[in-house]
């Protein structure tokens, strides 16, 4: 009898330990017994949260789902919008597990990549359906929100039979296709050289204009100023005669010496000069006599 115990007891501990089993943080528990979920009483899949739980040994066997926010980042894929041009499309989708036992059993015993092809089909369709009757500007600018926002709503009330909900959905990234980049920067090119060549001939244009604009004003403040300084030497110089000529009507004789002196200053300037005159001439007057006496 004490030969059996122990085995017994081994049997015993090894068949309640094969009854435990825990559920990590962040994840959710489904047990199947001979291939069936197990359900509650309301015929509701029962989900086991975090913690530790019992189940019956052998017959039973756990499964456990990620209950956190799963992120499918998609794949660049090519539409076609309203005007029939293609643009490659980066997006990405937020979703969750909501109905676990409805995810279970669509995909195929909770497959992740199982569910993400199956949801990321239904968001290509949704995007095709909607950048279909959208055009390349719109979908860059005012629409983009739009389409984004109808494209969430139709996953989420679509994506109930995968037992999963969409959280959120963004475009990342919307580009031309290579080979129709290339035609429109070509495209574009050649209407800025356009555009430059109108703006530097206008430039041009306008310099030339400016430019003879300001030779113009430039030479009428010439001519201006050299009338005004005409204008001006010619009084002074009528100043200065007035003035010479009253003060030879005043003081001729006076007059006539500072003449005379500078007549002298000027002829005698240079030491290799010779003149030859009579000295009895007016010039040599005052030389002759201080008081110009002849």
């Amino acid at each position: 009898m004490r030969k059996l115990m122990i085995p017994t007891l081994i049997v015993v501990v090894a068949i309640f330990l094969m009854s435990l089993f825990v559920i990590p943080e962040g994840e959710r528990g489904i047990v199947t017994r001979f291939g069936r979920l197990i359900k509650e009483d309301n015929n509701i899949t029962r989900i086991y949260e975090p913690g530790l739980h019992f189940k019956m040994p052998l017959f039973d066997r756990v499964n456990t789902l990620d209950a956190r926010i799963q992120t499918m980042d998609d794949q660049s894929d090519r539409f076609v919008t309203s005007e029939k041009k293609d643009v490659i499309i980066d997006s990405y989708v937020k979703w969750k597990i909501k109905d676990f036992g409805q995810f279970y059993l669509a995909t195929g015993g909770g497959n992740i990549l199982t569910a993400e092809a199956l949801l990321q089909r239904r968001v290509s369709d949704g995007l095709r359906a909607e950048i279909g009757s959208t055009t390349v500007k719109e979908l860059v600018s005012e629409k983009r929100e739009e389409v984004m926002s109808t494209v969430l709503l139709d996953s989420q009330d679509g994506t109930g039979d995968l037992g999963i909900e969409v959280i959120d959905l963004r475009i990342k990234k919307i580009n031309l296709p290579e080979e129709i980049s290339e035609s429109i920067y070509r495209r574009m090119r050649a209407e800025r050289e356009a555009v430059a060549r109108k703006l530097r001939s206008q430039g041009r244009e306008k310099a030339e204009v400016i430019r003879a604009q300001s030779e113009l004003e430039v030479a009428t403040i010439i001519a201006e100023a050299d009338k005004t300084a005409r204008i001006t030497r010619g009084n002074a110089d009528a100043k200065v005669a007035k003035l010479y000529a009253d003060a030879f009507n005043k003081e001729p004789e006076f007059f006539s010496f500072i003449r005379s002196l500078r007549a002298y200053e000027k002829s005698f300037s240079s030491k290799s000069d010779i003149l030859v005159l009579d000295p009895k001439t007016d010039f040599f007057k005052y030389m002759n006599d201080s008081k110009g006496g002849k």
